[in-house]
């Protein structure tokens, strides 16, 4: 194993199995000058990857980290040069009850730096035990839990609580922090801003791009700026639908048919195995959810049908709470795009554009999302009233 291969090692992903399994490449980058860093790395299945971002804020005379991530040696290494610049890592913050691909990384962190302290979201939950901290490999004795306990770094920091819904395993629940030195306000699946410019990461190997940029499996991989935005495009649809109106499932024999030629008869190409069969119309979908010449901020599709169906009201109030913070100017999520313009403007566009949409559809791209939704519901694993639990 090369060097660059072992410093991007992460020994633990059969706990949570996803593309790119056992190496993590990272990109960092400076979002808000001598603020807010990025840590990017790429989630998936069956190369649908996106990217998921890790962020580092600065505090007083330290850091501070929003959203864990496998903490590679290359991840750790560029954090060592912002404590040397700035000062150390004193808190280490799990914003979600139910983000799994940033909990997943939260004990080798806690582990990596050893003087900070803990804090997680309120209704931590594991399946299909539910577990005490400890044996989750998050140190108890330095752990607190936001808005019980209080929270970190109120002098730079305003919170905003995004729930508690209940979704049956367990709860959904996001505490988003508004950095007030950046003006930013940072998230993790509550809101997203999607692009249709394939993000900087894929630059580290374009694969996923060019798998899904395809028509059939018995198609080469061939790199080229249009193959990488139509891969990309698709990408999107596929993580923000799962099975989105213009994709059909070919019969097993066609793909099998198109299957194990030459020069696809490897691993990169999965054996020119492709079990997909867009139909017409596709680009017009995506245009709906990627902007064209600036992110398109927007409640991901997947969340909005899944999460919040019976729950419009909830997502208004904490929208209400985000257009009151003062001196409002950026959006940083951990997934999709990085900074991005979100003023009070954007946050009344946005208000509005809900207001005036039809919620949760079952129509459309989002058909697929509400029967599993309907399903779900029928057979008693989400409850009709995702507020009736946490009411008093």
């Amino acid at each position: 194993m090369s060097n660059i291969a072992s410093e991007q090692n992460w020994r633990w992903w059969p706990l949570l199995p996803l593309y790119p399994y056992g190496r993590k490449r990272t990109i960092f980058c400076e979002l808000v000058p001598d603020q807010v860093w990025s840590f990017e790395q790429l989630q998936g299945i069956y190369y649908v990857a996106v990217p998921v971002r890790l962020l580092v804020v600065r505090v007083q005379k330290g850091l501070m980290i929003i959203n864990p991530l496998p903490p590679t040696k290359e991840l750790l290494r560029n954090i060592e040069i912002l404590q040397k610049k700035i000062g150390p890592v004193k808190t280490i913050v799990l914003p979600t009850a139910s983000g799994l691909e940033h909990k997943i990384g939260l004990p080798a962190l806690a582990r990596a730096f050893p003087d900070s302290k803990i804090w997680v979201c309120p209704g931590q939950w594991s399946f299909p035990f539910q577990l005490p901290f400890d044996w989750l490999g998050i140190p108890s004795k330095r752990t607190n839990i936001l808005l019980a306990d209080g929270f970190p770094h109120s002098d730079y920091c305003d919170w905003l609580s995004l729930g508690p819904i209940d979704i049956g395993l367990g709860r959904f629940q996001e505490i988003s922090c508004f950095h007030k030195p950046s003006k930013s306000l940072i998230v993790t699946d509550a809101l997203v801003g999607i692009e249709e410019t394939p993000p900087a990461l894929f630059n580290l190997d374009p694969t996923p791009l060019l798998f899904h940029s395809r028509e059939k499996g018995s198609e080469d991989l061939i790199d080229t700026p249009i193959a990488r935005r139509k891969g990309w495009l698709r990408l999107v649809l596929f993580a923000s639908y799962l099975r989105p109106e213009k994709l059909e499932i070919p019969k097993i024999k066609e793909i099998f048919r198109n299957s194990f030629k030459k020069n696809l008869r490897n691993k990169r190409s999965h054996f020119g195995i492709y079990p997909f069969s867009w139909q017409k119309g596709w680009e017009l979908s995506a245009k709906k959810i990627a902007g064209e010449k600036s992110p398109l901020i927007q409640i991901a599709p997947v969340i909005e049908r899944l999460v919040f169906p019976r729950a419009k009201k909830t997502f208004v109030i904490w929208l209400n709470k985000v257009e009151s913070l003062k001196g409002i100017s950026f959006l940083i999520s951990a997934h999709y795009c990085g900074k991005v313009r979100f003023t009070k403007k954007e946050v009344k566009d946005l208000k509005l554009k809900i207001e005036n949409k039809t919620w949760a559809s079952t129509g459309g791209d989002l058909g697929f999302l509400g029967w599993l939704d309907q399903k779900l519901l029928k057979i008693g694993v989400v409850p009709i009233d995702p507020l009736e639990k946490f009411s008093d």
